[in-house]
């Protein structure tokens, strides 16, 4: 039996703004199906569209028009386009809802400066969550065991190294119990000593069932890890395919020469 899908984006479409003029169509009715346990790898040149992807998924960076399906819920840009205000209060609850059941790993850790990595990962929890401070504090703790980090708890972000910032800060998106992970090049501004501690992470949470979109340049890990592998190029998705077949005999003469560039 075929695993259930988690999340659902139809027809997405986003553009960037200059005043009320729209100057560039990022997203061009992009559509994609994730299967709870998979874990899907976006591919492709810079300015393609991947991570403003990721950011109209979990309404970041709302799309203009389609919608987006996480776990029974859908969320589209007209639930923020219409003034009645039952059909606003509605939004916000299943935005709440997405916040709350998707984590997402950036580039750049945003992490608070001013905060203990214990102290960053209890810090959702309590605030979205509801959890009493003691109860976040032993979560947060379980989860930088977790990600090997526990010995750091009480440094700050300015006592660690890039690698064991991305882990706390993976720590933390963890700690909310999520759903759906999504992972925005989140070796991209790593040493490049560094980067692999971080993907082997990412390879536990995938092994343990977590659903996972993950965009990166590593094609090593979207081959050993991933399970689908999407391609894409100037807003549109071109090409997608189980990931070992897609990498080794990309089909589409875009996608070929993306692969020769980057292998």
């Amino acid at each position: 039996m075929s695993a259930p899908t988690i999340v659902r984006a139809e027809r997405i479409n986003k553009w960037f703004h200059r005043g009320h003029a729209k100057e560039h169509h990022v997203l061009r009715d992009v559509e994609l199906d994730v299967a709870k346990g998979e874990t899907l790898v976006v591919i492709g040149p810079s300015g393609s569209g991947k991570s403003t992807l990721l950011r109209c998924i979990n309404f970041l960076a709302p799309p203009e028009t389609g919608s987006v399906t996480f776990l029974g819920e859908t969320l589209s840009h007209e639930g923020i386009a219409r003034f009645d205000v039952r059909a606003r209060l509605d939004h916000e609850r299943r935005l709440r809802h997405f916040r709350t059941k998707i984590g997402m790993v950036f580039q750049h850790f945003n992490l608070f400066p001013h905060m203990t990595a214990l102290d960053n990962v209890a810090a959702a929890p309590v605030r979205v969550l509801g959890l009493s401070r003691r109860t976040a504090r032993d979560r947060a703790l379980e989860e930088l065991e977790r990600v090997g980090m526990a010995d750091k708890a009480k440094a700050y972000p300015s006592q660690l190294s890039g690698g064991q910032k991305q882990r706390v800060a993976i720590a933390r998106a963890l700690a909310m119990r999520p759903e759906l992970m999504l992972f925005d090049e989140a070796t991209s501004a790593l040493d490049p000593e560094l980067i692999g501690g971080i993907l082997e992470e990412m390879k536990k949470l995938a092994e343990s069932g977590m659903t996972m979109i993950v965009v990166t340049h590593e094609m090593g890990f979207a081959r050993e890890v991933g399970d689908r592998v999407l391609f894409m190029d100037a807003g549109s998705i071109v090409e997608e395919g189980a990931a070992r077949d897609l990498l080794r005999e990309p089909q589409n003469a875009r996608t070929q020469e993306f692969l020769r560039a980057i292998l």
